[in-house]
């Protein structure tokens, strides 16, 4: 599934035969909701677009990074981002969850890694479950807010790439958490900047198709794995792996690989690939177009960086 002339032809020959959402005159407007209150969290959304008549518009909702342990909703870069997509047409939404690793400092990551490993998967399934509920509350406005409820969009950065890469792989699976979505609920895509699923039981396993994903990863990232990271039964699986097991059940799926990067890709799209990102959002999402795309890059000159990485690896660069 590499790049080749033929998928990029077809990417270009697809988006100029898809009506494209354009940019809408005026300025972003900003609202802030609370969409849950749990023990003394009061967990917050940010809506970002711009008011006009228009209805049915797609809506990106955004889960930030962080490890689990700090970030927020409010950051000058995702804020910047959410009104670029606000500016292209889209209605663009961050959200708040808790932070399952915020005292994560206070823990001894050397000692039994079935204790680590239970604690990132505890934050991993509290931050899916605020991105549920989070889901449900927009569904719910999706009508007053001119939002295409069949065109939610699942979007995050590093933990919340993770966030959301898991909450698409419970969704699929009927895990007992995905009640929280609407019933008969599906996200109309998914987008990860540097993202994975955590498995706690062997081999990802996909009972039904997912969402069309979009993923974006560094071939060298070092906090999250780009390929898998096993220790025993568990696993972190990255977007290289992700996007084979894709391939092989011929599931939409848009891969954009950047060889010799390293987590600096959990945020550059945000900056740089807003054009792929409309791309996907406009080909796969609005015209439910069924392709597979690959697109590999690399930076020409680069000295070549560390790809070879174990489980502890990744928590160690991440909470030492």
């Amino acid at each position: 599934m590499k790049n080749s002339i033929l998928f990029l032809f077809v990417l270009v020959l697809v988006s100029s035969c898809t009506k494209q959402t354009s940019p809408k005159p005026g300025k972003v407007d900003k609202q802030t909701f609370v969409f849950s209150i749990k023990g003394t969290d009061t967990l917050r959304l940010d809506k970002y677009d711009i008011p006009s008549k228009e209805i049915n518009k797609p809506c990106v909702l955004f889960v930030f990074g962080g490890g689990f342990a700090v970030g927020s909703r409010g950051e000058e870069f995702n804020v910047d981002y959410l009104k670029k997509l606000a500016e292209k047409g889209y209605v663009g939404i961050g959200i708040d969850y808790r932070l399952g690793l915020k005292d994560i400092k206070n823990i001894d990551v050397s000692g039994d890694p079935a204790n680590i490993i239970g604690l990132l998967f505890n934050a991993i399934h509290i931050a899916v479950e605020d991105l549920f509920d989070a889901t449900d509350f927009v569904y719910k406005q999706a009508e007053a807010w001119g939002i295409d409820k069949t065109k939610i969009i699942a979007n995050g950065s590093s933990a919340g790439a993770v966030t959301v890469l898991q909450g698409e792989y419970i969704r699929c699976n009927k895990a007992a958490l995905s009640k929280r979505l609407p019933d008969g609920f599906s996200y109309g895509g998914i987008i990860a900047f540097a993202g994975a699923v955590a498995g706690e039981n062997g081999d990802l396993t996909w009972p039904v198709h997912p969402a069309p994903i979009q993923l974006f990863h560094g071939d060298a990232d070092k906090n999250v794995p780009f390929n898998k990271a096993l220790l025993g039964d568990a696993g972190l699986y990255g977007s290289n792996y992700i996007a084979g097991q894709l391939n092989k059940m011929q599931s939409p799926c848009y891969f954009y690989e950047v060889e010799n990067a390293a987590h600096e890709i959990a945020g550059s799209p945000m900056l740089y690939n807003l054009d792929q990102i409309g791309a996907f959002i406009n080909t796969f999402v609005l015209n439910s177009e069924p392709l597979m795309i690959h697109t590999a890059v690399k930076q020409i000159g680069k000295p070549e960086l560390e790809k070879e990485f174990d489980f502890m690896d990744y928590i160690n660069t991440n909470y030492n």
